[in-house]
């Protein structure tokens, strides 16, 4: 069974210091809520895991079976398993979806996919992600609204079958209808035995794709780790009981002590 290990993980973004020592363990086949405060590192712990520039790691290991993932390229580690579907997706002028769907997957293949044989997969993901097929002939994300954007990623995923997928905030922006696709097609993935990191503010998602395991950063640490129930309670209680209980302070400039289901809830009232 592979094994995503980060011990004391400290990461740096503009010469500030966000992760401040992570540790995380995760199998394959297992999927992780990792929630927190806004601004206390859990998007920054996902792009280091990935490789994004802009995150330094100052110290620290990451490693994947044993492999140092942080002396890989962003494609050596998509090749090796890893896969990071991004709260804001880009927009790509003048890249074909099909296009690029079908060079993401040719690059982790030793032979080319044969043309009929992507075609089936690509309608088969289109199909299962409620996307018309006509999407694909488009430019990458152009034009897509906030919800499209998300499908298409999970539709990246599908099609990529990652070992690990760190999924960031993948719900916001989906009305209830959407949600309910994305969750499904993570449960499906999920039975095949990937590894799942998820971020979300959502208490619905959590409920739906049902996490083995819950983890808490908080200062740019892990603060705690438990069941499903900590999901639970933080959605009614917020974190303030982080403080009362294990008597961390939370940094108050990065803090938001609102629950999972107050941020939805704000979320869908926006809409």
């Amino acid at each position: 069974m592979a094994e995503l290990r980060v011990e004391n993980l400290h990461v740096s973004v503009q010469g500030k210091e966000i992760l401040r020592g992570v540790n995380l363990t995760m199998n394959e086949g297992e999927t992780i809520a990792l929630v927190g405060p806004n601004g206390h590192g859990k998007s920054t712990l996902l792009f280091a895991i990935m490789g994004h520039p802009n995150y330094v790691v100052t110290e620290g290991s990451i490693t994947l079976d044993g492999k140092d993932v942080l002396s890989l390229s962003v494609d050596e580690r998509s090749r090796l398993g890893l896969f990071l579907a991004m709260q804001s997706p880009s927009e790509i002028p003048g890249v074909n979806s099909a296009d690029f769907l079908k060079a993401a997957m040719n690059a982790r293949r030793e032979k080319p996919i044969p043309l009929y044989a992507f075609f089936s997969s690509l309608q088969k993901a289109y199909r299962e992600m409620g996307i018309p097929f006509e999407m694909s002939n488009r430019n990458l994300n152009e034009g897509f609204s906030g919800g499209e954007k998300k499908k298409n990623e999970i539709l990246q995923l599908k099609l990529l079958e990652p070992r690990f997928a760190l999924l960031d905030e993948i719900d916001s922006g989906l009305d209830v209808d959407a949600i309910g696709v994305v969750s499904n097609a993570i449960k499906e993935e999920q039975k095949k035995g990937r590894g799942f990191l998820v971020i979300s503010h959502y208490a619905r998602l959590y409920d739906l794709i049902e996490p083995s395991r819950v983890a808490v950063m908080v200062n740019g640490r892990i603060a705690v780790e438990g069941g499903p129930e900590l999901a639970k309670k933080i959605d009614t209680q917020g974190y303030e009981w982080i403080k009362t209980e294990l008597g961390i302070e939370i940094e108050k400039e990065k803090a938001s002590v609102t629950s999972i289901g107050v941020c939805g809830v704000k979320e869908a009232i926006k809409k």
